[in-house]
């Protein structure tokens, strides 16, 4: 499909949580001055202002980026879209589009992942569909069907179609996807954002050699999931 474009962005903080922590900061700002007014000393007030700087360093935490590019060559390769922990590798019927079997690779992430999401293969957008639904913990079968989730087709090079799946989860309750239909999609470009903890399924032909076992860690664009026959 050509050279691979390379998104030369350095993003550290993802831009779905710019305005947040600023916002969240002024307003801790506020609050602290706020305290020194009425307390008239801040040491009283030091497990308050403790516990307002935890929950804005783990939002920090929560909405940072890191800089990744996969090094090597990409064909009929398949990576991990997420940060996380495999939670399915099997065989399931998927009969909203294939309507067959096809090998499915669930990777679920817990709040304190990245939750940027990045394109597991090089291809071309086929359409991206928005699903409402219920909000299941992501690591129950159900979640993968019955809860709110953003489907992404690609079509390979070699004319395979990759089906991705965002699902929000308990907590989250916002799916961001920057796929557009039509658009070619590379590896080690973003795919969308999911926020607090969440899952992402991969749906690939029962041909596909999968590379990853139930239990292991995933690190977002760096790990092989599975290679394409």
């Amino acid at each position: 499909m050509g050279e691979r474009i390379k998104k030369l962005k350095k993003i550290r903080i993802h831009r779905e949580g710019t305005s947040e922590l600023l916002y969240s900061a002024i307003g801790i700002a506020a609050i602290i001055i706020g305290l020194r007014y009425l307390c008239g000393s801040l040491i009283p007030c030091i497990p308050v202002i403790v516990i307002l700087v935890a929950a804005w360093l783990m939002a920090l935490n929560f909405y940072r980026c890191p800089i990744r590019y996969f090094n090597g060559d990409t064909e009929k390769l398949v990576v991990a879209p997420a940060d996380g922990k495999i939670v399915v590798v099997e065989e399931a019927e998927e009969n909203e589009y294939f309507h067959d079997k096809r090998l499915m690779i669930s990777i679920f992430m817990s709040p304190l992942n990245v939750h940027a999401n990045w394109f597991p293969v090089d291809g071309r957008v086929k359409f991206v569909h928005h699903q409402n639904g219920n909000y299941h913990k992501a690591w129950l079968p159900k979640a993968s069907e019955e809860n709110e989730h953003a489907d992404i087709m690609i079509t390979t090079p070699d004319g395979e179609d990759i089906l991705v799946r965002q699902i929000a989860g308990a907590l989250a309750r916002r799916i961001v996807t920057y796929a557009k239909e039509n658009e070619e999609c590379y590896i080690d470009e973003h795919l969308g954002f999911i926020k607090l903890g969440s899952r992402v399924d991969v749906f690939l032909p029962l041909t596909a050699k999968t590379c990853v076992t139930i239990g292991q860690p995933t690190t977002g664009d760096q790990t092989v999931i599975a290679k394409l026959a």
